[in-house]
């Protein structure tokens, strides 16, 4: 890792992430990454901010990377892979974290032998949070993706899925974090109708979905155990977790992970 180069083309919340979370890890020091992006500004105040080495354009860029990450919307993506498809060397490793994206289309755009790693991100990794899955084409070797992992899990954990899973992750844990935004801001405000100061409804939300995450993690117990574990008989906990049932809180969320995971699949095709 100490000579490799890494290009990051891209310069939003998760690319500038993702080189933000290599330089904190110390895995890599700010002059093996390269960065660019079609806002000068954006670029410019990464590059200060994170003293990385900026490229003249993509083309350049993609010539000078051993791993170069295509952090950028699905909707520009083809166009950018035209643009590196002449400089890009076939050892370099392409990490794509456009969501919807299938490996086939990174294969038409750069060449079929493109060593190509498909990566569903989500935004926890800016403070190094994140879970990312991850799938490969046959031509990445044992050594590339161990590289890529290694990157990723800079900002968080990650899992491996078959790329036939991508769509479905991206509705869950790459949307996800917004349902939970959601979830939040919802008992912040119910908080506040009961009577709660905004600044301690706010606090007790935020702490509670954190403690309740953490509690799954730290246990290994299955959620539905552990929502029995506060749920008393005749209590409160079971009154709160009827009127749930009784909104369809289920069923909304089952809902939004399907619209999401349809609309990457037609992000997919290009729509």
């Amino acid at each position: 890792m100490k000579t490799l180069t890494i290009g990051v083309i891209g310069c939003g919340s998760m690319g500038a992430a993702l080189a933000a979370g290599w330089l904190d890890s110390g895995i890599v020091k700010p002059g093996q990454i390269i960065v660019w992006d079609a806002d000068p500004a954006k670029m410019t105040a990464l590059v200060r901010r994170l003293k990385v080495r900026r490229a003249r354009d993509n083309e350049d860029l993609a010539g000078r990377a051993g791993v170069l990450f295509l952090a950028v919307k699905p909707q520009v993506l083809d166009a950018v892979l035209q643009e590196i498809s002449g400089t890009v060397s076939p050892r370099t490793v392409l990490v794509s974290i456009a969501a919807g994206v299938p490996i086939a289309r990174i294969e038409r755009g750069i060449g079929p032998r493109v060593r190509a790693v498909r990566v569903m991100p989500n935004t926890p990794a800016l403070i190094g949070e994140g879970i990312s899955a991850v799938c490969c084409n046959r031509h990445v070797t044992v050594r590339d993706k161990k590289r890529a992992l290694h990157l990723l899990q800079a900002v968080g954990e990650t899992v491996e899925v078959g790329e036939s899973m991508m769509d479905a992750v991206t509705g869950l844990s790459g949307s996800g974090p917004a349902y939970l935004f959601v979830l939040i801001e919802a008992l912040s405000d119910a908080g506040v109708r009961q009577g709660l100061p905004r600044n301690v409804a706010a606090r007790l939300a935020v702490w509670t979905v954190r403690g309740a995450a953490g509690l799954v993690l730290k246990t290994g117990r299955h959620p539905g155990e552990l929502k029995d574990m506060v749920a008393s008989p005749g209590g409160t906990t079971i009154a709160g977790l009827h009127a749930l049932e009784k909104g369809k809180f289920r069923a909304a969320l089952y809902n939004a992970v399907a619209a999401a995971t349809a609309r990457s699949e037609a992000l997919g095709r290009g729509e």
